[in-house]
C-alpha cells in the first residue's frame, strides 16, 4: 500500500518546527537518507552523497560484483530540559541505512577514491573500463 510521505511536506515541516522550536532534520534524514548526485566528467564519475549526522567511523564502503554499497549506522539521542530539570524535548534515531550503486565489474577497490567531510561523502572513479594497450606488431626481417 502506498502512503504519501508527510515528512517532505513543507507545511508539515514548518508546523513541526514551530511546535517543537527545532528543525525536523532527523525526520528528513529518516525519510530521505543518503541523497546522491552523480556527475560524469572527463572519463570519471563523481558521486556526492549527503550523510548529515553521521561520523566517518559510522560509514563503510564495499565493492562486490560491480556494486558499490555504502552503509552507515548510528544511535543518536538528543534531550533538552528546562530550568527545573524537566524534559521538554527528546528525540531518538537509530538504525542502519544502505544504498547500492552498480559501478561496473571492471573496477577494483583501488580505482575508487573516497573522502568524507562535513557530512558529505565524495567518491570518484573511472567511468569506462580500462582497455589494454594494443600491442604494435613488430616485424622481424628474415635474411
Amino acid at each position: 500500500m502506498y502512503a504519501p510521505s508527510i515528512f517532505e511536506d513543507r507545511f508539515m515541516n514548518n508546523f513541526l518546527d514551530d511546535f517543537f522550536g527545532k528543525p525536523v532534520s532527523a525526520l528528513n534524514r529518516m525519510a530521505n537518507p543518503m541523497r546522491t548526485d552523480i556527475v560524469e566528467k572527463d572519463g570519471e564519475y563523481y558521486m556526492t552523497i549527503d550523510m548529515p549526522g553521521y561520523k566517518k567511523e559510522d560509514i563503510t564502503a564495499e565493492l562486490k560484483d560491480g556494486y558499490l554499497t555504502i552503509s552507515a549506522g548510528t544511535d543518536d539521542e538528543k534531550e533538552e530540559k528546562d530550568g527545573e530539570g524537566n524534559v521538554i524535548y527528546k528525540e531518538r534515531h537509530s538504525g542502519p541505512c544502505r544504498r547500492s550503486y552498480f559501478v561496473g565489474k571492471h573496477l577494483t577497490e583501488t580505482d575508487i577514491r573516497a573522502n568524507f567531510e562535513n557530512g558529505v561523502l565524495k567518491l570518484n572513479f573511472p567511468s569506462e573500463e580500462k582497455k589494454p594497450a594494443v600491442e604494435e606488431k613488430k616485424v622481424i626481417s628474415i635474411a
